[in-house]
Order: C-alpha cells, then structure tokens, then sequence
C-alpha cells in the first residue's frame, strides 16, 4: 500500500512540473510535437532513475559517513552529467538507431532541474525512504513529468489547429494551457 501511495502521489498529487515547477524549460521546449514529448518521457524516466539510485548511494554511504553533506548538490549535478554523458557513449557504441532517436534528448536531460530536484527529494530525512522507495519515486516521478509533458505536447498541438486570437498565439497561449493543466492536477490533491 505504501508504494501505491509513493506512486499516487508522484505522479498526479505532487507532480515534479505541475506542482513543484521542476523541470519547466523542457516541459515548455520539447512540448510542441507529441512524438518529442514521448521521446523526452523514455530518455528521462531512465536518466532519473539511474541518478536517483546512484546518488541515493553516495548520500547514504559517502557524503552522511563523512559528515560532507554540504558537498550534495554539486555531487548530484555532477553524477548527472556524468551518467547522462556515459549513457550516451553506451548507446551510441550499442544501439546506434536508438542514439539517434534519443540523441537530442540526452543532452537536454543533463540541464532539467527535475532529475536533480528528484534526487534530492528522494534522499530528503523528512521523507524517510529507504532505497526502493526511492527508487520508484523516481519512476513515478518520471512518469509524472512525462504524463505532463505528453498531455501538454497533445494540447499545443490542437492549438495550432485551433483559431486563436493574434496577441494569444505561441508562448503566451502556452503558458495560459499549462495554468490550466496545473489547475486540472490540483484535482488529485485530495487522493493522497
């Protein structure tokens, strides 16, 4: 029960975009065509994933033994870059065709502040979680951010079909749209 609540929680409650504003340059940036939304979805469900178990493990056995926990952020932005950068080697030498239909992504993921924010959510002492409730706090979080992100990519491509007035078009349009989405998720506050 406790991991359907982490789930809940994570993906429609406390959304990363929709309610913590993490990650909004991509959310705003990638959104215009589904099929890139759901490109970003797959490339930061695993990005987030990865970072949150490796640096769950360094919190918890490197920088709390040390009493260095001041040194947090810097490391977890550096273990992102790095699994981000050593993601793309590997896919590149493994899986060419899917380096290319993630190429575009991977580096995006390096500068979304949601795989961060999720990272140090997960390792927070308030929350209490062990290693596996981190970890599928990242997976539900991923999910989360991705459910945004197709949701929205799939409005703004309505949009550009719809008559809309002359001052409201593009970026301002966009911004009223996402108000609403987050309005519409603010739905779920009462679930978990």
């Amino acid at each position: 029960m406790e991991y359907i609540l982490i789930i809940i929680s994570a993906i429609f409650v406390n959304n990363v975009v929709l309610a913590q504003f993490l990650g909004i340059c991509p959310f705003f940036g990638v959104s215009k065509q589904v099929e890139t939304a759901v490109g970003m979805t797959g490339a930061v469900i695993f990005v987030m994933t990865v970072a949150t178990i490796v640096t769950f493990l360094l919190q918890k056995y490197v920088l709390d033994v040390f009493e260095i926990q001041y040194m947090q952020t810097i490391t977890f932005i550096l273990v992102i870059a790095s699994l981000v950068q050593l993601v793309e080697i590997i896919l590149k030498k493994v899986s060419p065709a899917l380096f290319q239909a993630l190429g575009i992504f991977l580096p995006l993921i390096t500068t979304n502040c949601a795989v961060l924010g999720v990272a140090i959510l997960a390792v927070r002492p308030d929350y209490g979680f062990d290693l596996m409730q981190s970890t599928v706090f990242a997976i539900a979080s991923a999910i989360g951010f991705g459910l945004a992100l197709v949701l929205f990519a799939g409005l703004r491509e309505h949009m550009d079909l719809a008559n809309i007035p002359k001052g409201m078009k593009g970026v301002p349009i966009a911004f009223v749209t996402a108000g609403l989405l987050a309005l519409a998720f603010m739905g779920f506050s009462g679930i978990a």
